[in-house]
């Protein structure tokens, strides 16, 4: 039987490789376009994916024990970004950003899924690690490819990050100094293929569903959820996607909504 833990790096494996197919041989000229993430091009987002991945390898071999890099000045701007990354090529770039990732898999396919290791908060999982990881590959990619002007085209690899924004529902409140709601929840999704994806009791009276992409979206800060085709009940399930934050850190900025 496939280890389910070694299949999720398989999964984080494709999304990365994804991205670059899609970025890697564009010309230069659109590396420097703007992305909805404040204050970052096209390129950044990947110097971003690169730094963050050398650090989780650290992290992952033994070699540190907190992550570190990625951090944002309160323009939007990363510190020391320029000076670390705004002088290779888009090809030394790419190149850097390749290496990075390839180490990280190896190392982190030397763990059992149920290895702790350290993180931006309490230690979490190997199999929960790896997921963050695919999880930022995936929003950072969205940024990147609407700077790009190419449109993503979703798999059901999204079923990942689906997971982690549903169990992370209770640090969400929390981050924001919020008494974590407790009433039972239950989030139904379709992915992309058409299969049907779901977490939480099956008789909770407060109910999120709609698409994965829809819901990951949220949970990762890339939509406003008024501008998704989610459906919510009244009350905690709104509520929950209010606050909705897959990632670690202080609470995130989130974006606008657009609709009225």
């Amino acid at each position: 039987m496939a280890d389910p833990y070694q299949q999720l790096i398989d999964d984080l494996v494709a999304e990365q490789r994804y991205l670059d197919a899609q970025l890697a041989d564009l010309p230069d000229e659109v590396w420097q376009n703007d992305t909805p993430c404040r204050g970052w091009m096209v390129r950044d987002v990947i110097s971003h994916l690169a730094e963050v991945d050398e650090s989780a390898t650290a992290v992952a071999t033994g070699a540190a024990q907190t992550m570190s890099g990625g951090e944002r000045s309160e323009d939007g701007t990363r510190s020391g970004l320029q000076d670390s990354s705004r002088h290779m090529t888009r090809t030394q770039l790419v190149d850097w950003w390749r290496a990075a990732r390839d180490r990280m898999e190896v190392a982190l396919r030397a763990h059992n899924g149920r290895d702790r290791l350290p993180w931006a908060g309490p230690p979490m999982s190997a199999r929960s690690f790896a997921t963050a990881r695919l999880m930022e590959c995936w929003s950072h990619g969205l940024d990147a490819l609407d700077g790009a002007g190419i449109e993503p085209v979703h798999s059901d690899r999204l079923q990942h990050i689906a997971h982690l924004g549903f169990i992370t529902r209770g640090f969400a409140y929390q981050t924001r100094g919020m008494e974590p709601n407790q009433e039972p929840l239950k989030v139904e999704l379709t992915l992309p293929s058409g299969a049907s994806w779901s977490r939480g009791d099956d008789d909770a009276p407060h109910v999120v569903s709609g698409t994965a992409s829809d819901f990951c979206r949220v949970v990762t800060q890339r939509i406003h959820y008024m501008d998704t085709d989610l459906s919510y009940t009244p009350g905690p399930a709104e509520e929950f996607l209010q606050v909705a934050q897959a990632f670690a850190g202080p609470p995130g900025e989130g974006r606008p909504q657009q609709s009225d």
